[in-house]
């Protein structure tokens, strides 16, 4: 099980503003991608889903962080079913996130005190998964829907917290775009933990960009 409690997980989100997400098979050189977030100020990181194998992979990186990263709230998305997330909970996944919204796994995190994080596009999901317990909900393809629709449904519903991912990247503009629309927090993927980064180990460049990432996040929201 995790060794943050919900409401920690959930304090973390808010606060950092910034979630690394990224996915690779070795694990040594996940570590590393870890470690170069932590150096920078990073306390959030989302593993992602995919290939064969990858919950092993996970749990080597779990383990490593609970070793030498003790802060570090590690989760895990692109879970579409009750048993991935059930799976991924006994390796101490502090939350789950999925693309669409699945009652399924709603009601599994729910039940372990994880918070989940679906992936919903209309007011009505939205509101679906806020009634299962979800205090944050995900905007996928952040692209597709842009800024405006995250200030479209605050208005009605200032209590929605949305975090996009695609669409979302370190460019000034571009995140000022999403904050001041509302968001609590963005996805960044590919625009922050790029090929480069994981094919050449460039390192210290991750922990510079994210390091900026993050002061970025906390002046904007400032």
């Amino acid at each position: 099980m995790s060794v943050h409690t919900r409401l920690q997980t959930l304090s973390v989100i808010h606060d950092q503003g910034i979630m690394p997400l990224f996915y690779h098979h070795d694990a040594g050189l996940g570590k590393q991608v870890l470690k170069a977030c932590y150096d920078a100020g990073g306390r959030l990181l989302e593993f992602t889903n995919r290939g064969d194998f990858a919950h092993e992979t996970f749990r080597e990186l779990n383990l490593y962080a609970r070793q030498e990263l003790p802060e570090m709230v590690l989760g895990v998305g692109s879970v579409n079913d009750a048993a991935t997330a059930a799976l991924y909970m006994q390796l101490g996944a502090s939350f789950i996130v999925s693309a669409s919204l699945r009652e399924d796994v709603a009601l599994v995190c729910n039940r372990r005190k994880v918070p989940y994080l679906p992936g919903c596009a209309t007011l009505t999901e939205i509101g679906r998964a806020e009634e299962l317990g979800c205090e944050i909900v995900k905007l996928f393809p952040g692209s597709v829907y842009g800024p405006e629709f995250i200030k479209a449904i605050r208005g009605p519903q200032p209590w929605t917290s949305i975090m996009p991912t695609g669409g979302v990247t370190t460019e000034l503009h571009n995140l000022k775009g999403w904050f001041s629309a509302g968001a609590v927090c963005v996805g960044l993927g590919s625009q922050l933990i790029g090929n480069s980064v994981l094919k050449e180990g460039k390192f210290s460049e991750l922990t510079d960009s994210v390091r900026e990432a993050l002061r970025v996040a906390k002046e904007l929201r400032a």
